[in-house]
């Protein structure tokens, strides 16, 4: 099933990712968006919107408390939210190479009996 998720801004200044309702009313799933910097350049990072209380992403917000909605949202930074959301982590087709070569296109071996 394919998410329309969105990066938003909102009143209070937070920036939240989440899978948005068909009729657009809510943002399902919401995480806070953080940037940290750091000596390399900065570094984000996703919470649960509920965070300290709650430890995992869940719950909604109506979307009548975003003030902006960015255009774009970088592919990376979905799929981490994914990975953050379902406790899945995701595999590009750069990925699947470089098991394949790992085991030689066999993956029997890399299954544990």
């Amino acid at each position: 099933m394919a998410y329309d998720i969105k990066l938003a801004k909102l009143v209070n200044g937070d920036l939240v990712l989440g899978k948005w309702s068909a009729d657009g009313k809510t943002i399902n799933d919401p995480a806070q968006l953080q940037t940290i910097p750091t000596q390399q350049g900065v570094q984000m990072l996703i919470l649960p919107y509920g965070y300290p209380f709650e430890q995992e992403i869940g719950g909604e917000l109506s979307t009548e408390h975003v003030l902006y909605e960015y255009k774009k949202c970088p592919e990376e930074l979905k799929s981490k939210y994914l990975e953050a959301a379902t406790n899945l982590t995701l595999s590009t087709p750069g990925d699947l190479r470089n098991i394949q070569n790992l085991g030689g296109g066999n993956l029997s071996g890399l299954l544990k009996k």
